[in-house]
């Protein structure tokens, strides 16, 4: 099951159920099936707090990704600041619900086992990421 939940900011405007086809089209990709899921949308002063809690951390992120996967099912706690998400978009000029959910999908790529830490991993993720935003448009175009 795939949950969206905001903590101190208003919940987003995104099509859940569209949204949670689209996450099990990508993990399928990956050969994954998505589990258990959960999206907790909040703000700049709450991604720092976990960041400081659970990572040690002291700096504003776009989203922290608890991986609790399980063979080939991936499960996990994805929390997005939707601030910095409005300042990437702005920074970037991306319409704000296309780094949303660029964001989105971001965090089931690293439940995917696609990490973008190390020497060249950042552009196999935009590339990842970018092919998800594709698959994406492709969804909506056939409704």
């Amino acid at each position: 099951m795939i949950s969206y939940n905001a903590d101190g900011v208003s919940m987003p405007k995104i099509k859940k159920r569209e949204t949670t086809a689209w996450i099990k089209a990508v993990a399928a990709t990956y050969g994954r099936k998505a589990g258990e899921i959960g999206y907790m949308f909040v703000d700049d002063a709450k991604i720092l707090e976990v960041n400081n809690q659970y990572l040690g951390h002291d700096y504003y992120t776009d989203i922290i990704t608890f991986d609790y996967n399980d063979g080939d099912t991936i499960n996990g706690d994805l929390v997005i600041s939707l601030d910095t998400v409005h300042s990437n978009a702005e920074k970037f000029n991306k319409k704000y619900e296309e780094e949303l959910h660029r964001v989105i999908i971001h965090g089931i790529l690293h439940l995917c086992g696609i990490n973008d830490k190390g020497p060249g991993e950042r552009e196999i993720m935009e590339a990842n990421e970018n092919k998800a935003l594709a698959l994406l448009r492709s969804l909506q175009e056939k409704k």
